[in-house]
């Protein structure tokens, strides 16, 4: 298994550079990684920089790595974005993970009309730390060098003057409903960015639907199984990826 880490203080490298990570990042690398002198890993910085190397000195507090090779990767173009409903138990955190894994760019949690989960007062910076540690730790689990971007709580108001503002900015909404005629497969795309929807375990309610449709979102299905709302957001990006021409 590829050993990577992340610092997000990390602005540039050079071959022949000796760098380090300290803290939480170094404890895991020693204590639980078990990481020692002579073994090879990455560190990125969530940006696009990935440097590889030889580790030098492994203390707990301290991991010090002799830099062999620096890359630096573009992001990724169109960028896709999840907008996620809040959902009960950790289904939002498991569609957020792997959704992490799968390449998505940012991720948008949604109060839904029938979330069940509500981050309300103190929740919802909890909620958005929460989500952006899953992010982080699938991150490194996947070895990505962009690190997705988690941003602030939206309601369907909200959701849908971003559909709204987004066909001015070349942006396109896609918002996954299993009754809908259009197959997401069926889509061409053109440049746009793009900001796939998923709706709680209730679905999506007829009124959000034709705000949002009205707001100029496309509304799309998968197959003709209806997914949980855990699963149907990587699923669409599985296939967003191929359409894309990213696998």
């Amino acid at each position: 298994m590829a050993h990577f880490y992340l610092d997000e203080s990390l602005v540039s490298a050079a071959v022949g550079d000796r760098i380090s990570i300290t803290g939480a990042e170094a404890r895991h690398a020693v204590t639980v990684s078990r990481l020692g002198v002579g073994e090879s890993i990455s560190i990125g910085n969530g940006a696009g920089l990935v440097v590889a190397g030889v580790v030098v000195s492994a203390e707990h507090t301290e991991l010090v790595v002799e830099v062999s090779a620096v890359t630096e990767v573009p992001r990724a173009t169109p960028a896709v974005f999840l907008a996620q409903a809040l959902a009960k138990g950790d289904r939002d955190e498991l569609a957020v993970q792997v959704a992490t894994e799968l390449g998505v760019d940012g991720v948008i949690p949604w109060t839904a009309a029938r979330s069940i989960s509500r981050w309300e007062g103190a929740k919802v910076a909890k909620g958005r730390d929460r989500w952006a540690a899953v992010v982080r730790e699938a991150s490194k689990q996947s070895v990505r060098p962009w690190l997705p971007d988690v941003l602030d709580l939206v309601t369907t108001k909200q959701l849908a003057r971003l559909a709204s503002t987004d066909q001015a900015e070349g942006v396109r909404m896609l918002v996954l409903e299993p009754t809908a005629a259009t197959p997401l497969s069926a889509l061409d795309f053109d440049g746009r960015d793009l900001v796939l929807v998923v709706g709680p375990e209730g679905g999506i309610t007829p009124q959000e639907l034709d705000a949002l449709s009205a707001a100029g979102a496309d509304i799309v299905r998968l197959g003709d199984e209806v997914l949980r709302t855990s699963t149907a957001g990587p699923a669409a990006l599985a296939v967003l990826a191929v359409a894309l021409g990213r696998w």
